[in-house]
């Protein structure tokens, strides 16, 4: 089974978020990044299973410039065999999933997994759109994946339920909570993604079909009122008058 999985930074969940350029852009100084959690611990970590139950490889994709690379020996050291970075600045999602989607058509891949989402963006596009360039099914959300030979059964979280489907390979996948559980590199797996390959790749033209108007950081939490937990008549009042969530 020869397995593609999806990598991409995200600023750690402690970071202080700060925008510059008249707020056009992510103030990046000082920032600490992490392997965004769906694509690691769930498509990385899922594939990684998958070889080691049916044999085959897993290699990892990032398009980033070089500032990406401890990322990549991140996944490398939860035990991908290899990655491949395209060397492009992320632009938007279209831009990412083209280069995606032309590296693993031209190199044969029975599964392309990716997280759902990254934690910084929740955009949950660029899966589609990669299972779109490359005319494949595509399975987003899915939370369980089953094998049997070329077909799979995977369950994926609907609103209200969950939906099974079967699918034969080649095809697309987003990972949700569930797929598989976090690994933490051992000091073996450390040392052993130092020497892993790390292939560097000149990207295809894609066009850029969003552009960031601005950011904007959420208002400020207002004031916390207390309220005695026997009191339950002035709470449902505070939630209906001043709240007017009921």
């Amino acid at each position: 089974m020869k397995i593609l999985v999806g990598i991409s930074k995200a600023p750690d969940t402690t970071t202080k978020i700060k925008f510059t350029n008249d707020n056009k852009e992510f103030d990046e100084s000082g920032v600490q990044y992490i392997v965004n959690p769906y694509d690691e611990w769930y498509a990385l970590v899922r594939g990684i299973e998958v070889k080691e139950a049916q044999g085959g490889s897993v290699t990892t994709i990032t398009v980033g410039k070089e500032d990406v690379d401890p990322i990549i020996r991140k996944a490398l050291a939860v035990g991908a065999d290899d990655a491949v970075r395209i060397d492009s600045e992320p632009k938007d999602a279209y831009h990412v999933a083209s280069q995606i989607a032309n590296y693993a058509k031209e190199n044969d891949y029975d599964m392309v997994l990716l997280g759902k989402e990254t934690i910084n963006y929740n955009g949950s596009q660029v899966g589609g759109m990669v299972a779109e360039i490359m005319d494949l099914p595509y399975i987003s959300n899915a939370s369980k994946m089953d094998l049997d030979g070329n077909k799979a059964t995977i369950v994926r979280d609907i609103q209200g339920g969950k939906e099974t489907l079967e699918v034969e390979t080649p095809f697309v996948l987003s990972a949700a909570k569930g797929m598989a559980e976090q690994r933490i590199p051992n000091m073996r797996g450390i040392m052993a993604a130092r020497s892993k390959k790390l292939e560097v790749v000149e990207p295809v033209d894609a066009e850029e079909l969003t552009e960031v108007v601005s950011y904007a950081l959420p208002p400020e939490k207002g004031d916390v009122k207390l309220v005695d937990p026997e009191n339950v008549e002035e709470l449902v009042e505070l939630l209906h008058k001043e709240a007017k969530v009921i």
